[in-house]
């Protein structure tokens, strides 16, 4: 079976240290980086090409809008791209749903999965309504690509609120199904909160998630951004049954 690194990442659209984001993600060595708060003003565009070339990856799918990206190492194929804005509500951000369909691993060993990130609102209505929308759109996904799914993110609300509960009702929580280094991600420079996660369709093997702790990556953590990033390593099912889910 083929595994696969993914890694979640909320950079605070490198108002921090972009060296030290880079840093981190090529320490953590990712197949796929999903991250929120993008840089999306002012040359967004060369900001997010540089920081791709800084971790060595490239930008697989995102838009301007909503600062979601989703990045690749090199031998990460993309074979498809999606990016869904949320419905609007009045005096909040806009959210969305930022989506690539991967090929990972050669040859025989090749298997495709729908990595996805997104970043949710801090108001609990809003939050709750766009968690309905993303599921729905990750199902025709699903379905479209008969590939299984990963949507990682910054969900704005800990295990137990209403959307994280909406999400485990079809997903695997990565931490609850594999603990593996730390399990706070906010913030960065005093843990109190898991507030972003790594969910996987129940097909797909966690073989560990949570935030590593090797001090000399952790070093770079407070320098980096205001979250800390949520490492997945996932082994892919061998076979995809009908609709991408086990």
């Amino acid at each position: 079976m083929t595994t696969v690194r993914v890694v979640s990442y909320n950079i605070r659209s490198l108002r921090d240290d972009p060296a030290a984001v880079a840093r981190v993600v090529r320490a953590l060595e990712p197949d796929v980086l999903c991250l929120q708060e993008v840089p999306r003003f002012g040359l967004w565009r060369l900001r997010r090409r540089r920081l791709a070339r800084a971790c060595g990856l490239r930008i697989a799918a995102g838009r301007r809008a909503c600062g979601l990206a989703v990045f690749t190492a090199p031998g990460v194929r993309r074979v498809g791209r999606e990016f869904h804005l949320l419905a609007r509500v009045p005096g909040i951000h806009r959210r969305a749903l930022a989506l690539a369909v991967l090929e990972v691993g050669q040859g025989d060993e090749a298997r495709r999965l729908i990595a996805a990130s997104t970043h949710l609102d801090l108001y609990d209505e809003p939050r709750r309504a766009h968690t309905g929308e993303l599921i729905a759109h990750l199902d025709r996904a699903r379905h479209r690509y008969a590939a299984p799914v990963v949507v990682t993110g910054d969900i704005n609300e800990e295990p137990g609120g209403a959307c994280w509960t909406m999400l485990g009702a079809g997903l695997q929580d990565g931490w609850t199904a594999a603990p593996s280094g730390e399990e706070l991600t906010f913030s960065a420079r005093d843990p109190q909160r898991r507030i972003d996660g790594v969910f996987a369709d129940r097909g797909v093997e966690v073989i560990g998630c949570g935030v590593p702790a090797d001090p000399a990556i952790a070093a770079d953590y407070p320098l980096a951004t205001d979250h800390r990033p949520v490492l997945a390593e996932l082994r892919l099912p061998a076979e995809t049954p009908p609709g991408g889910a086990a």
